[in-house]
């Protein structure tokens, strides 16, 4: 998405891709539960918010910071929900991480106040993160209502096809103007992706939700690093040094388990 020539003709490929996978998926899966089709639904319905967001959020800042902030904010906000919902608490290790996964935050969001990010760029990041917890419960929720968790993930994700049938048709042009490479980077970035939460809503039918979603969200750290590496974004040492404190949190949280 950050590299992309055309953000939005990317969610529409990355879309397809998720849902090439979700097809493999639902070859292989039984029927899963009618109980289930709700939190489908809300899913799909979510990601919607998650992809607009995402757009906005990388137009307005570098990946480096824009990631950590939006991803870092997730285990927290699952954490609670987890206890408000349905009563997974964490201990105090659990919630040491919440903490140091806030200061890492508190470390990425400073250079905003300097105009490095612009408020606005926090702010769509603050806004990925509640969305990330939001469908991070409700698949978790749904996964374990379905009976057929494969079948669960393979739904969601042919489910977001409906982002590529609203993003494309009027966006032809464009998308024929891509590089084949960008082409293949999307249709092979949404497969890749949809296999990693697959794999991630498969593992909230074994652990707590909190549990996973920490374990999930160490990628912080990988992102930042990719952010410096790949896309040449600065300041070094602030972006790493909050990406190492948020990750230490997903670490303390993690050691629940």
């Amino acid at each position: 998405m950050k590299g992309a020539p055309d953000r939005a003709v990317m969610s529409g490929l990355l879309c397809i891709g998720n849902a090439v996978f979700g097809a493999g998926l639902l070859i292989l899966a039984p029927v899963m539960a009618p109980e289930a089709v709700p939190w489908a639904i809300a899913s799909i319905i979510i990601h919607w918010g998650y992809f607009y967001m995402l757009n906005v959020a990388y137009r307005l800042g570098d990946l480096s910071l824009i990631y950590p902030i939006s991803r870092g904010l997730a285990p927290l906000l699952v954490a609670l929900g987890a206890q408000v919902w349905i009563g997974e608490t964490l201990p105090l290790y659990g919630w040491l991480g919440v903490g140091a996964i806030s200061v890492g935050i508190s470390v990425l969001a400073a250079p905003a106040l300097r105009g490095a990010l612009p408020v606005a760029g926090v702010m769509a990041a603050v806004c990925v993160g509640v969305i990330v917890a939001s469908y991070s419960l409700v698949d978790g929720l749904g996964v374990r209502a379905s009976g057929a968790p494969l079948a669960y993930i393979g739904w969601v994700f042919v489910g977001n096809v409906t982002v590529a049938l609203y993003v494309l048709p009027s966006r032809w042009g464009r998308l024929r103007a891509l590089p084949a490479r960008a082409i293949w980077i999307g249709l092979l970035g949404g497969i890749i992706s949809g296999a990693a939460y697959g794999l991630v809503l498969y593992a909230k039918t074994l652990a707590p939700l909190g549990l996973v979603s920490a374990l999930r969200e160490t990628s912080v750290i990988f992102a930042a690093m990719i952010g410096v590496l790949w896309f040449g974004e600065r300041p070094r040492a602030r972006r790493v040094i909050a990406a190492v404190i948020v990750a230490l949190g997903i670490v303390l949280i993690a050691g629940q388990g």
